[in-house]
């Protein structure tokens, strides 16, 4: 069931009463949906997330539900913090979760994750597509994430990825700058390790990008006639997750001045072959 709600309050009322009262909802499918980041209201200026359900709205104040029982019902994998620096953080995302949430909830995504689990303020500072897994970046304060995100947004980042493709890959380098989205995509590929002959062959290759457009990776390898594996939109699904790990990022600290390197456990990179 799928239920979008949007109305300005005409008197104050607490928010879960006027919203359940316009929707028909029950009081407690509105509260789980409201702590998951479905419900949004106008504070200071500004639609922003309202997850208090005995909050007291005033006259006027704008209210909107994104009511869906199929995304709500849905949980979140399990993310790992890593490092945590202070200004920012390091995270393991794994594959299906989200970077950041949609008008439909957040309780899925890293960004939500992150919040619960350090009791900070967390904002995003890039993207890995929902079916990728590997390293991600979360900011605690708008310096921090101003900062890191000019690093990812000036190529000032070294960013490294590993990803199984279909088939047999037997060149060990090569660059792909074909345009994404007719805009500049550099991507540099190595062969890491080539599996079996035969239809059920694949190769496991490090990619290394200088530019970050939208499956930049994804279409690049496709391109190539190498799609990735479990890879549904630019090659064939399959029982795998998308094999596409982000295994490195490497960059000077814009806060501190200091080099980080930072690398994926490899436990939890499900791309390489089992040793």
């Amino acid at each position: 069931m799928r239920t979008i709600a949007d109305l300005t309050l005409k008197k104050p009322q607490i928010a879960v009463d006027a919203l359940s009262d316009a929707t028909g909802l029950s009081k407690q499918r509105i509260k789980d949906a409201m702590a998951k980041g479905a419900c949004r209201w106008t504070h200071k200026g500004k639609q922003v997330r309202l997850r208090k359900a005995k909050r007291e709205v005033k006259a006027g104040t704008r209210l909107q539900l994104f009511y869906d029982d199929i995304v709500l019902a849905r949980k979140a994998e399990p993310a790992e913090l890593l490092t945590d620096f202070g200004h920012y953080s390091v995270w393991f995302k794994p594959h299906g979760l989200l970077a950041q949430g949609s008008q439909w909830g957040d309780h899925c995504s890293l960004l939500r994750v992150a919040e619960v689990q350090t009791g900070k303020p967390c904002f995003l500072v890039h993207r890995l597509d929902a079916d990728a897994a590997g390293l991600m970046l979360i900011a605690h304060d708008s310096k921090a994430a101003g900062a890191l995100s000019e690093c990812f947004s000036g190529r000032a980042l070294r960013k490294v990825y590993h990803a199984r493709v279909c088939g047999q890959l037997e060149a060990q380098a090569l660059t792909i700058d074909t345009p994404v989205d007719n805009k500049e995509a550099i991507s540099h590929v190595t062969t890491l390790a080539t599996g079996a002959s035969g239809p059920e062959a694949n190769t496991v290759v490090e990619v290394i990008i200088e530019t970050g457009r939208k499956h930049q990776i994804r279409q690049h390898l496709a391109a190539l006639g190498h799609p990735i594996v479990g890879d549904r939109l630019y090659g064939t699904a399959d029982k795998l997750p998308l094999q596409l790990v982000a295994v490195e990022l490497e960059f000077i600290c814009p806060l501190t001045r200091k080099k980080r390197l930072l690398r994926l456990p490899p436990e939890l990179n499900d791309v390489l072959p089992a040793v």
